[in-house]
């Protein structure tokens, strides 16, 4: 199962790309959730091999996932593999330049199941696809336009 998004973002690739790799700050943000996030590498900078493990609550379980940075490009491509019991797949960034001064991001998100009782429950998410590809687009909609704000405050 896939979900994927595209947004137009004013801002330069570079900085949409420096802000994407604000790793510290998604941690805050997925703990502020309620989600208990650990870095487990050693790495100083962003890039491939970098290691997370995380728990959090979906659907009235405890569920563990540990994601990996596998593809790291910049500025226009970061792929984070991520594992958990039953379930695999992938979340991707791809960033391209409209203009100096304009960048779209493409972001997709793929699930797997890997036993029975994943795929009970990516039946059920396929159910709910419509609404879950509206949640999944608005959320990346509203990223978007903090990352604009972000970047004209800044600028």
């Amino acid at each position: 199962m896939k979900f994927s998004t595209r947004e137009d973002i004013e801002a330069p690739i570079e900085a949409v790309f420096d802000m994407l790799c604000d790793f510290e700050g998604f941690e805050r943000s997925a703990m502020r959730r309620g989600a208990e996030v650990q870095r487990v590498d050693r790495l100083k900078s962003p890039g491939i091999g970098m290691m997370w493990d995380v728990v959090f609550s979906m659907r009235g379980k405890m569920r563990k996932v540990q994601l990996e940075m596998t593809r790291f490009e910049r500025p226009q491509d970061m792929l984070l593999a991520y594992r958990s019991p039953g379930l695999e797949g992938t979340f991707q960034v791809e960033l391209m330049s409209l203009s100096r001064s304009r960048t779209r991001v493409a972001i997709s998100l793929e699930v797997t199941p890997l036993n029975l009782s994943s795929r009970l429950l990516v039946q059920s998410l396929k159910l709910a696809k419509t609404s879950l590809t509206k949640r999944f687009k608005l959320r990346v909609a509203e990223y978007a336009k903090t990352m604009e704000e972000r970047y004209k405050r800044l600028a």
